[in-house]
């Protein structure tokens, strides 16, 4: 009997760690990352394309070189990039531009999770990185409307005239929309929103797309209301 209490108590010894044992965790699922989207970057980009190109038919200094051999004629234009100024008036390249230099800015912005939900943050380096990332895009969507096969100087042969093609595009369309981007956003924060709390919906939608006019554009190229904030709902909600 005493041998039969013993070996009871040696098995409880052994067999006791293991009731002790916590039960396995199940591990959390890895976090979502969310990643650039390109897919609506490149379209809402070809988008904006689309609407430039068809503006431009109206004019007929786009229409009469739609006819020549394209290859040809695009090379040929391309080498006619010479010196600074490309004989558009002033208000063209260094409003209308710097214009599409904003808006492309912003459509890199609204795809970018980094800094969709950014607004006016000076102080916060990750409002620098991605203002800055949307400067890189707004320089590479210039730089191929101006020389791609399609942009100007594949459609409509811009440069095919001597004196109709210079490096000011190239250098006043991301820099200086970059400027309006850092602009629009500080009246977003220190003015549209003061403006839109004191008065009724539709007033304030319209304030938004008057005081940010490329951040509207932007957003209708993602079929989005013009007024749409991604950093605040709609006013009075």
């Amino acid at each position: 009997m005493r041998r039969m209490f013993v070996g009871a108590v040696c098995c409880a010894a052994i067999v006791r760690p293991c009731w002790a044992q916590p039960a396995a965790s199940v591990p959390a699922p890895p976090a979502t990352v969310q990643t650039f989207n390109w897919k609506g970057t490149l379209t809402q980009s070809a988008f904006l394309l689309g609407v430039q190109h068809s503006l431009r038919m109206l004019q007929s200094k786009t229409r009469q070189h739609l006819d020549g051999p394209f290859w040809r004629d695009y090379v040929y234009s391309l080498q006619g990039l010479h010196g600074w100024h490309d004989g558009n008036p002033a208000i063209t390249n260094y409003v209308g531009h710097p214009m599409m230099g904003a808006i492309t800015g912003f459509i890199q912005i609204q795809n970018d999770p980094g800094g969709i939900t950014l607004g006016w943050q000076p102080e916060n380096p990750a409002y620098w990185k991605s203002r800055f990332k949307a400067l890189g895009w707004a320089a590479a969507y210039s730089t191929s409307y101006e020389l791609a096969p399609w942009g100007e100087a594949g459609i409509g042969n811009v440069g095919y005239d001597r004196g109709t093609m210079g490096y000011i595009d190239l250098v006043i369309t991301p820099l200086a929309g970059f400027g309006m981007i850092v602009l629009e956003d500080y009246i977003d924060d220190a003015v549209i929103k003061r403006l839109e709390r004191n008065t009724n919906e539709g007033m304030a939608r319209f304030i938004r797309v008057v005081l940010n006019p490329q951040r509207s554009i932007a957003n209708l190229m993602r079929l989005k209301r013009p007024s749409h904030r991604d950093t605040r709902g709609a006013p009075g909600r």
